[in-house]
């Protein structure tokens, strides 16, 4: 699947969807190739505050656990439980229904210093 254009991206593999002050968080497909069969996902509960580079959960395959890292400050507003449920489904959609969290940004400009979708597809081929 070719990358959100508009997404911000981490060298540890998370995707950030900023909207305004907020932004949605999830893991990309490479992450999940590299993971092979996805079994379980731990996600923190809403209200919880991170700062950036934070481990806020876990997703587990049948070969690792990964931590999962904040890429940007802020406080979890709202967590997928579909993926919770159903952790397999990154492993067919992990940009659009398999978000992570919602979160809302502390200091939007943070997300400055992430990759872009090309300097991202770059590093996954270092």
């Amino acid at each position: 699947m070719a990358l959100p254009k508009n997404y911000k991206y981490t060298k540890e593999h998370e995707w950030l969807d900023v909207q305004g002050n907020s932004a949605v968080i999830g893991v990309t497909d490479f992450a999940v190739e590299q993971l092979g069969d996805i079994v379980h996902v731990d996600l923190p509960a809403v209200g919880k505050t991170f700062k950036a580079g934070d481990s806020f959960g876990t997703i587990e395959s049948t070969k690792t656990v990964s931590d999962l890292y904040m890429p940007a400050t802020g406080t979890i507003t709202e967590v997928n439980n579909a993926v919770k449920s159903a952790p397999e489904s990154l492993q067919s959609d992990s940009f659009k229904n398999g978000w992570l969290v919602k979160v809302q940004l502390s200091n939007p400009s943070e997300v400055n210093s992430l990759l872009d979708a090309a300097a991202y597809e770059t590093f996954t081929k270092e």
